[in-house]
Parts: structure tokens; sequence; C-alpha cells
């Protein structure tokens, strides 16, 4: 059922293994590596087609300079700021909230509940365009923050719902039960004994979310336009030129929108590994 260690291998699969992994990884890493070069490259060596080969001269000072200085990439930035944060605090304490309803307490229509937070994870989004457009159209929320914030806290507590859910059921209900024989409030039951056991499915939920939402594209350019309300990702577009696309301060721009989702993962990497395996080694 699951794949054996590769030291239990037969001596020639072991061979192929440290040959083709470092081969693997270097082609999955070639795009990675065409855009951080393409960032330092002039303009000459672009519209020369010096696409592959070493730059000829490095632009890394200047390209990344004038990525702030002459476009709007500050503000787009801190759009894509504005709308991640309330994100990630918005659907994770919903679903904090939500989950211990749907794992702690019995009712009838508990699995409903739950199916229903669910549900909208099996739908493709795509589908969705149309009919959430013209609701922010009719709610005023159309082409601003508030309104990308608000689409992406419905949409992704149904998936933290799910997350957080099946982490507190695997809590000892024992410690549940044992505050409620000394008389312990429902409220301060989860705000002293439960979320404090969640710390590590909140650090891993919250790293996860951070960068779905920060890589997001498509609602990004769906619900907003212009510098005002665009995070990065659909901002980056705007970087080329009217008549000439300016391919080295796209990846300039890129290379920078990459930053805080791979700073946030590795300043959380500990407490997202812990989070994601808790549980593992019953």
């Amino acid at each position: 059922m699951y794949p054996r260690p590769i030291e239990q291998a037969s001596p020639p699969a072991r061979w192929a293994y440290k040959i083709l992994l470092p081969i693997a990884l270097i082609v999955w890493l070639l795009p990675l590596l065409a855009v951080a070069l393409t960032s330092v490259r002039s303009a000459g060596d672009i519209i020369s087609g010096n696409y592959w080969g070493w730059p000829s001269e490095f632009n890394m000072l200047e390209n990344y300079t004038a990525i702030f200085e002459n476009t709007p990439i500050g503000q787009y930035l801190l759009n894509s700021f504005k709308v991640t944060i309330p994100t990630v605090i918005g659907s994770v304490a919903l679903s904090c909230m939500t989950g211990f309803a749907l794992a702690v307490y019995r009712f009838k229509a508990n699995l409903l509940v739950f199916f229903m937070f669910v549900a909208g994870n099996f739908i493709p989004f795509q589908i969705l365009m149309v009919p959430v457009r013209d609701l922010t159209l009719q709610l005023g929320m159309y082409n601003s923050v508030s309104g990308l914030v608000m689409f992406h806290i419905a949409f992704q507590t149904g998936f933290c719902t799910l997350f957080m859910r099946n982490f507190i059921r695997a809590l000892p209900r024992e410690l549940i039960e044992a505050a409620r024989v000394e008389g312990v409030s429902e409220f301060r039951i989860f705000r002293y004994i439960v979320v404090p056991l969640m710390k590590p499915a909140i650090a891993a939920l919250s790293v996860l979310i951070f960068t779905f939402i920060w890589n997001d594209y498509f609602w990004a350019t769906v619900l907003t336009q212009g510098a005002d309300s665009q995070p990065i990702t659909a901002g980056l577009y705007s970087l080329n030129g009217q008549w000439l696309a300016a391919w080295h301060l796209v990846s300039a721009g890129s290379i920078v929108a990459a930053l805080p989702p791979v700073s946030m993962f590795f300043l959380m990497q500990r407490h997202f590994i812990a989070g994601l395996t808790l549980g593992a080694v019953k």
C-alpha cells in the first residue's frame, strides 16, 4: 500500500534514484532559474533574444530599483497584504469555531452542516465567476479590497473547517469532559483548553491559506481593476510597456512578489511541519 523506502530497494534502483533525482530537480527549477536570470538582464538582452544564455551585463540594481520607482508595485504589494492578512485571520478564526462546534457537539444535522462547509471545495471555482462578480456589483464591493477579502474568507472557510474539525476530533475528549465536570463554560473550554492545543494546526493552516491567497490570480483579475485594489499577482502585467514587453521588469517583480510567502514558510517551517505531522505516529 505504501511505497517501499529507497534504502530497501535493489542496488540498481538506488543508483537510478541518485542519478535521476538531481536531474528531475534541475528540470523542475529551470523556469525559476530562468526568471531569476531574466530579472538581472538588460533590455538589450531581451530584444536580441538572449533568454537562456548568460547575461551580457547584470542590471540587478537598475531593474529592481526601476520597478519601485517607475511602477506602482509598492501599492500592489500593499494591496496583497491588505487582502491576505485579513483573509487568513478571518478564515482561520471562523474555522476554529465551526470546527470546534462540529467536532465536539453531537446534533442531528452535524454531518449535513459539515457537508455544506466542505461541498464548496468540490465546485470548480471558474463557474462562480459571473455570479460572484454580479453579487459584488450589487453589494457595491466590486473593485475593492474589502470585496476580495470577503469572498476569500467565504471560500476558504470550508477547507479550513474541514482541516480544523478533523484536528479537534483527534484531541483527547477526556480533557473537555473533565472541564465540564468542573463547571467550566463552553467558551472557556474553547478558549483555554482547545485553542492552545490547536496552535500547531493554526500555524500550518495559516501558512497554507497565506500562500493560497497571495498567489491567487484568477479572482484578483475578476473582482479588481487598477492599482488601487489589485494584488501583486494581477498587477505584474502592468509592468509591461504599452508597445514593448519589459520581461526583465516583470521577472524582477515576480521575484519580489514571491518573497513574502517564501519568507513566511521558512519563518513558520517548524510549526508548519509540526501541524501537518501531529498525530501521524499516535
